[in-house]
């Protein structure tokens, strides 16, 4: 039950990385995808030391999470939106 869970939302994750073009709807989808993949070493522990794993896929998850919004709200500030496809046709 839990690994079908874990893929059902690591598919939704992909799903919204490959068709959003909004930055925090990516950012969104990014972290769908480190939360399955946390269930999924939680799913084949055998040991303590899957946890640990985990506890330090929740601290980059964490980190990532704040870099991520800083730039993305030095994005908006510089283009006004945060839409990927409008701020790549801008750079050229």
């Amino acid at each position: 039950m839990i690994l079908f869970v874990a893929a059902t939302l690591f598919g939704i994750g992909i799903l919204i990385v490959l068709t959003r073009k909004n930055a925090m709807l990516v950012l969104m989808g990014i972290e769908l995808m480190l939360t399955a993949s946390m269930l999924n070493f939680i799913a084949f522990s055998k040991d303590m030391s899957s946890h640990l794993f985990v506890l330090l896929i929740i601290v980059v998850a964490a980190a990532e999470i704040t870099v991520a919004l800083a730039l993305i709200l030095k994005i908006y500030r510089y283009f006004g939106h945060i839409e990927i496809d409008k701020i790549l046709e801008k750079e050229k």
